[in-house]
């Protein structure tokens, strides 16, 4: 998969047809969803930089680095949207009987968020989840809470546990296991599913809106990472497109 330097990492040049499949019918693979804020934190941090870019796809999920990939490299990226790659997956999964185990979040969401995917996909494999206590992503790593998911081996581990907490979770998983399972970071999506947060409509998201609705449901976790981090990756990007 090809990828493009987007401030200072790697993002892989795809669609969410392409990862959905690469999900489904092959194996070991990490999936980072990556947004404005994913670009700024690892512009400033070397070693978080060195773990997104160690992932085998980085998918521009934020408007803003889609849109960044288009006008550097004029290769028409679209926004690979974390929410539809999840519910893609689970549907075309269908049929190959892929199965699926869920981290992270609380269990009240995580409940509600199986209801409402057995709602809309009866014959859904899922073989198991785990809703850690909050502890740090090294804590998170040991036996007593991967013990489950390796029991059962899933096809695919989704993580919620926010960036980058999920990014690092996953890096140490893959370095300290040797199971099969493919690997996704997807933080709100497991509220979005269950509905305990509402999820911006398409068209806002498609205009670069969709952090709008997040900030007016979460301004004081929020506010920080849309309206700082935002107004920095366009500054950074200015520099990296002058530069070019």
């Amino acid at each position: 998969m090809d990828s493009v330097r987007i401030l200072k990492t790697e993002m892989s040049v795809t669609n969410i047809d392409d990862v959905a499949e690469d999900l489904i019918f092959k194996n070991k693979i990490s999936v980072a969803i990556c947004n404005a804020n994913t670009l700024v934190r690892c512009y400033k941090d070397k070693e978080l930089n060195n773990t997104i870019n160690s992932f085998d796809i980085r998918c521009p999920d934020g408007f803003p680095v889609a849109k960044a990939s288009k006008i550097i490299y004029k290769n028409n990226q679209m926004r690979v949207d974390g929410y539809k790659l999840f519910l893609e997956t689970i549907e075309r999964g269908l049929s190959n009987n892929v199965s699926h185990y869920f981290f992270g979040n609380s269990e009240e969401i995580v409940l509600k968020m199986i209801e409402s995917i057995k709602t809309k996909y009866a014959d859904v494999n899922i073989k198991g989840f785990t809703c850690p206590p909050n502890l740090g992503y090294e804590e998170l790593s040991d036996e007593k809470y991967i013990d489950d998911i390796n029991a059962k081996n899933p096809d695919i581990l989704w993580v919620s546990l926010g960036f980058p907490k999920q990014e690092k979770f996953i890096n140490l998983i893959k370095k300290n296991n040797s199971i099969d399972t493919n690997m996704v970071g997807v933080g709100a999506v497991f509220e979005w599913v269950a509905g305990t947060k509402i999820k911006a409509p398409e068209w806002l998201a498609n205009i670069g809106l969709e952090w709008l609705i997040r900030l007016i449901q979460e301004p004081k976790r929020l506010f920080r990472r849309y309206l700082v981090d935002n107004f920095l990756f366009i500054i950074y990007f200015i520099k990296q497109y002058i530069r070019n």
